[in-house]
């Protein structure tokens, strides 16, 4: 009997997120779902695709964003639906829109990357949930809710760990969040406003995220000299929760730092031996946040991206602003705070290792408010697969896709998501290979992606021709937990 379909998209090389080969087919989609792969030359549709031969994968997951207030705000969300992306993980490094209830008129750093004070009106995240399905942003959003916007909400100053009152309150909160559908808990323990958390403190809460199913992501408490510490601590926090842990944009930043990646996926993979731990990584060699003090050095270039106090110096270097004053960078640095930077930190040798590295996913820890923002919004996910799979051959594409799919959303706990099989939500993108070129530069860097064709968001077409369509993403609440499964750790051939 004749199949009939909403949605089907003939003649591509399905790649489906398992990390499987590619095989030539057609896919089906009825209402938000898939409904058939194969050859289905005997199917109707009402809309009908013809792929031509190019590459359909799961939608790309994003699983380190700073878009938490933008979902909203902008809901065209353009910087990542025009890269494939159809999935967006907010509330990384500490910082998330909700629940927040700031008690004067500052923005704690680094939580002013997501807006000012006015933007942040989401007290429970109950309210934030219903602020995005309103919305109804183009892309899918899962939110972790942060540790520092928690301290926010029950602390008088930040300089001094939590009182045990104050970690109660704290608890409650994430408690009620994680009830409301938020996936886990976030920490930004490098920054100002978090690093006076002591392991204690973090290991409170993060036992209300593994008595929830949720996940534990981490910014670790330093990228630098003490990166493997820092990884011993949260390792052991986020066992001592049962709980997941992603190690957010795992870097060896700073030069006498460089070269130190094998000693840390070695320290990786010894812990995901006996516990579920993954990382994230974008495919550039320099970092992006507030300025902070503690990383202004000679030995790099940084580059101010903005600066409340003087913007007229903003999109040139730090050492070119400091010649023109005639005064040290960390000088300089002082005057321009609060403010944005890009810093160039980080070796090739070691970004490639941790890129490669089959408990790495793909997240860009782009920051989507920076009036001149590092390339890595626009860029991430087209550059994973153009430059390093096609033009570099660091993995097959199989394995790229994977890494920007099914291991994001098993490990974040979002369930149907990520893989092409029947009954998984139809979030796709259709992108042609040999022509996928990311086209955002640190000079340029507000460029579309060549070569992404098509992108699917819950069974509706969202983005064709270069140019949005309709939003159809909600928010996903968490209904599976987060993979507590062991990965196979063994690097790929």
């Amino acid at each position: 009997m004749p199949q009939h379909a909403n949605l089907l998209i003939r003649n591509v090389q399905l790649i489906d997120g398992t990390g499987a080969a590619p095989y030539s087919g057609d896919l089906a989609v009825r209402g938000e779902r898939i409904v058939a792969l194969g050859d289905l030359s005997a199917w109707s549709a009402d809309t009908c695709i013809e792929g031509d031969g190019r590459c359909l994968s799961p939608g790309f997951i994003d699983v380190h964003t700073h878009d938490d207030i933008n979902v909203i705000r902008t809901p065209e969300m353009l910087p990542k639906l025009t890269q494939g992306v159809t999935t967006v993980v907010v509330g990384n490094c500490g910082i998330s829109a909700a629940p927040v209830r700031l008690p004067g008129d500052d923005v704690p750093d680094p939580m002013n990357l997501l807006g000012r004070v006015e933007d942040f009106r989401y007290p429970a995240f109950s309210t934030y949930a219903e602020s995005v399905d309103l919305a109804r942003p183009s892309i899918n959003v899962a939110a972790l809710i942060g540790h520092t916007a928690l301290r926010a909400n029950f602390m008088d100053r930040f300089d001094r760990p939590a009182s045990a009152d104050e970690i109660q309150r704290m608890r409650i909160a994430l408690r009620q969040a994680l009830a409301d559908g938020a996936i886990g808990l976030s920490s930004g323990l490098a920054y100002i406003n978090a690093r006076q958390a002591p392991e204690a403190e973090m290991r409170t809460l993060v036992e209300e995220v593994g008595a929830a199913g949720g996940i534990y992501a981490t910014h670790l408490r330093d990228e630098f000299a003490g990166l493997l510490d820092a990884m011993d601590e949260a390792v052991a926090t986020a066992r001592h929760g049962d709980a997941p842990l992603v190690i957010s944009h795992l870097k060896c930043a700073g030069v006498g730092n460089w070269g130190t990646a094998p000693l840390a996926l070695e320290k990786l993979e010894q812990a995901a031996r006996n516990h579920a731990c993954h990382c994230d990584c974008y495919p550039y060699t320099a970092g992006s946040s507030t300025l902070d003090l503690g990383q202004v050095t000679d030995e790099i270039e940084i580059f101010i991206t903005w600066s409340d106090q003087h913007p007229e110096m903003a999109r040139q270097p730090l050492q070119a602003i400091a010649d023109a004053w005639n005064v040290s960078l960390l000088e300089a640095a002082r005057r321009l705070q609060p403010a944005g930077a890009v810093y160039h930190n980080m070796a090739e040798e070691d970004m490639r290792r941790i890129l490669k590295h089959p408990l790495s996913m793909v997240g860009s820890d782009g920051l989507p408010n920076d009036p001149h923002p590092h390339p890595r919004l626009w860029g991430t996910f087209p550059r994973v697969i153009g430059h390093f799979c096609r033009d570099q051959r660091l993995f097959t594409l199989s394995e790229a896709i994977h890494k920007m799919t099914g291991l994001s959303a098993s490990s974040f706990g979002l369930g149907d998501r990520g893989e092409l099989r029947v009954g998984a939500y139809a979030d796709l993108t259709l992108f042609d290979f040999d022509n996928v070129q990311d086209r955002a530069t640190f000079d340029e860097p507000i460029a579309a992606a060549r070569g992404i064709e098509l992108v699917v968001v819950n069974g509706a077409v969202a983005y064709q021709h270069g140019r949005l369509v309709q939003r159809a993403g909600r928010l996903l609440k968490r209904t599976a937990k987060s993979s507590h499964s062991l990965p196979n750790t063994k690097e790929h051939a």
